[in-house]
Order: C-alpha cells, then structure tokens, then sequence
C-alpha cells in the first residue's frame, strides 16, 4: 500500500480548534518567514498573478464512481443484460448530443446541462494500462501523476514547486481541513482549510471590540517574538503571529458572528448531509476577492465505493454534486471570472460492468472523467469503452491515460512544461482540451 503523498510534510497549523474551523500550512516550518512575511507575500502575489491568470480545482470522487451509471447506453442490450436492476433506463437518461447510442444518468443532470452548452468535455473511459483495483493505490497514481507507490509528492504539487513562491500558501488551497495529496508539495507552501467562514476563535469571557483588539495585539507581538532564544517562546510567538495572517487573509469572509459576509449570485443546492455547495461557493467568493489561488483540490463527502444497494446511495450524492458544479460555473461567469478557472472532475477508477448479487458493482478499470469550464474544449475525449470487449476481470477497457491528460493541461491550460511534472510525459498521447 503507498504511502500517501504529502506524508511527513512540515506542518504548522495556523489554528487549533477553533469553532469547526481548521487552518493549515504545510511546508511553512522550514520558511523561516515571519507572519507579516507571508501577509505581504499573499499580497506580493496576488498583484503578480493578475487578473487572468489561470486556475484548475481538482474535485476527487471517492470510492470509484460507477461510469456505466454517469453516462449510459440506455438502448444496448448488452448493458440491461449486464445490469437487469441498475441500467439506466431511456425513459429516464438525459440525451447525449455527440452519441445517440448514450444517454447522462439522472443524477448528473448538472453535467448534462455543461455538456449541452458546450462548456464541459467528458472522458468515457479514462483510466491506466495493468489497473490496480485497490482504493489507496488507484488514488495514489492519480494524485502523484505516476504509477509509481513511492512517489510522495503531487502532481499539481510538483507543478506549484516550480511556478509558486516561498511567501505564498494559498496557491495550493485544500479545501478538504486537511492536506489534499494531489497539492503535496516538496518546497513551497500550500494552505488546507474548510470554509472561509469557519474562521474563528474563542477567548474565554472576550468579546466584541475588545475581542479584535486583544486578536490584533497577539498578532503584532507574535510577530515581533516569533524568532526569540526561547523556543518555547519562539513556537508561542509563531502561532499568534500565523493565526494574524489568516485572520487577515479570510475577514472578509465573515462577520463577527461567524456567518458568511459573501452571497452568491446563483442559487447552490441545498444538502444537509453534505457542505461541499458551500465550499465551492466560498471558493467562488475567494476568487471574486482576488486571493492569489493557482491549484484548488476539493473532496464531496459522498463516497461511490457501492457494492451493494447502489441505487439507494447513488443517485442523491451525484446529484447534489453535479448540480454544485453546475451552479459554480454559473456563479463565475456572473462574476466575469470564468475564463480562468477550469475544473478537472476524477475518481480513482470506474465499476465492473456487470452488477453483483448484492444490486451492487464492485471495482472496475476504466472510469468517467471530466474537464468544465468556458474554455474547456467542450466535447467527448477517447471513445466510449465498448461492452462487447471487456477485459479478463470484466471490466470495460480503457482508451485515454490520465497521465496524458494530465500532461495536455499542464501544456494547454498552465503553459507549462509538462516533461518537468509527469515522469516520462513524452510517452502519453496530448489532447486537445482547451480553446
């Protein structure tokens, strides 16, 4: 089993506890910066980076989502054969406008609504050559870039070694309260957190102006202490100082009762078992605000690991998602920002084709991808793996590497080098995914 990427990393937590809110920052130990360092550093690049320039948020999916239920043959005989409880059926699937042979399960009717409008390319069967069907080693591939367990940094975390700076943790935002293992980095900082308003803190019997005051005076003498002899003193010192730079940096974002001070201009769907609308909301918010965020990384809480009762879990958790994404997209073409931001939607592999006993699929190869934004090419990537051709194990074959994937948009989208980030890049196919 790999060890996942980003283990062992420096970390120095810039709040504990602090009323459900949690901010880290991975690699700052070894900076040596002080809090009003980074304050400015933030600063620095947020003027650097400009108004245009480019984001990609990475959406992991946990669990293998079942492809065959994303998008579907709906008219195959085939597939009502394979799956005589769980295929999708016409009278319910979305129309697929470059295929009439498929149809988006119901679920993803916010990725339909994308991919009708042009802004939303899809990956019918993306995956690797030799698949491991193991949850953590899968995962591990995608998240470091590589078929190699040893590796221990990201791909996008490689990529924010060689274009990011020293003073900047928010060019690689987890917003998952802890580090995402695609952002691993190996020098420069990146930043976990939840959501921008979930910044707080308690100071017993402390509130109101005298609250801020006492805040800001902490700040200002941690910044003054933070490389005293004492290391006691010093570590004390240096915690005040890194709770004044979020403090700072996330204000914006909250009123002095802790509710979000940003309203979107969409509608996001409502979901009591789930906070992932929010976040992409409060990212959306963060970019309106100009925070200096190249790499984003974000994980619903919906788990699509269902061997069993597939079509009690399925459904509910695909649709809060796709409809969030959908209304993300939406938020940031109101804002005028959509032309920077591209989303890159994963899971660690797709399901067997065939359903099990327990109305159920179990791990399979070849998966369901997808790039969305206003840019995003906008059309159908690779072919749709056929039923007729299954591999030894049953499972549908894949025709796109997500390593040349990878490499397209580190090319297209970063105007990158991708040979510097993919191990041996020059080996997988580009595609054309921007325009």
């Amino acid at each position: 089993m790999p060890i996942p990427a980003g283990t062992g990393l420096d970390r120095r937590r810039f709040l504990l506890g602090a009323a459900g809110g949690l901010v880290s920052v991975y690699g700052a130990g070894r900076l040596g910066l002080g809090g009003r360092a980074l304050s400015e550093g933030i600063a620095q690049a947020a003027t650097a980076q400009g108004p245009s320039s480019p984001i990609l948020v990475s959406i992991f999916l946990a669990g293998g989502i079942d492809a065959l239920s994303v998008l579907a043959p709906t008219q195959d005989p085939i597939y009502r054969k394979l799956r005589p409880t769980l295929a999708v059926s016409p009278a319910d699937g979305i129309p697929f406008a470059e295929d009439p042979r498929l149809s988006w399960g119901p679920a993803a009717a916010g990725f339909a609504q994308l991919h009708s409008a042009g802004k939303l390319t899809v990956f019918p069967g993306i995956g690797y050559r030799d698949p491991d069907m193991s949850h953590f080693t899968s995962r591990h591939y995608w998240e470091v870039g590589a078929a190699d367990t040893h590796v221990m940094t990201g791909w996008l975390g490689r990529y924010l070694d060689q274009v990011g700076t020293a003073s900047n943790p928010l060019q690689g935002l987890s917003m998952d309260g802890e580090m995402n293992p695609t952002l691993a980095t190996a020098v420069n900082p990146v930043a976990a957190i939840d959501l921008p308003e979930s910044f707080s803190l308690w100071l017993r019997d402390v509130w109101g102006d005298v609250f801020s005051l006492t805040l800001d005076a902490a700040s200002s003498m941690g910044d003054r202490h933070r490389r005293a002899p004492d290391p006691a003193i010093a570590q004390v010192a240096g915690a005040a100082s890194e709770v004044g730079v979020v403090r700072r940096a996330l204000a914006p974002f909250h009123n002095a009762d802790g509710k979000p001070t940003y309203t979107p201009p969409v509608t996001y769907p409502k979901d009591s078992k789930s906070d992932f609308p929010q976040r992409l909301a409060g990212l959306a918010a963060m970019i309106a605000a100009g925070l200096p965020l190249r790499c984003v990384a974000l994980t619903p809480e919906t788990q699509f690991d269902t061997h069993a009762t597939q079509s009690e879990t399925f459904g509910p958790g695909l649709t809060t998602i796709s409809q969030a994404i959908a209304a993300f997209q939406a938020d940031l073409e109101l804002r005028g920002l959509a032309d920077r931001v591209l989303v890159h939607v994963w899971s660690e592999f797709g399901r067997r084709a065939q359903e099990n006993g327990g109305h159920g699929t179990d791990h399979g190869a070849a998966g369901v991808g997808m790039l969305i934004g206003t840019r995003a090419s906008g059309t159908m990537v690779g072919e749709w793996p056929s039923l007729t051709s299954l591999d030894a194990n049953g499972n549908q074959k894949e025709n796109v590497d997500f390593r040349g994937v990878y490499a397209s948009l580190l090319e297209q989208w970063f105007d990158h080098d991708a040979a510097a980030v993919i191990p041996d890049a020059g080996r997988f196919a580009r595609y054309q995914l921007i325009r």
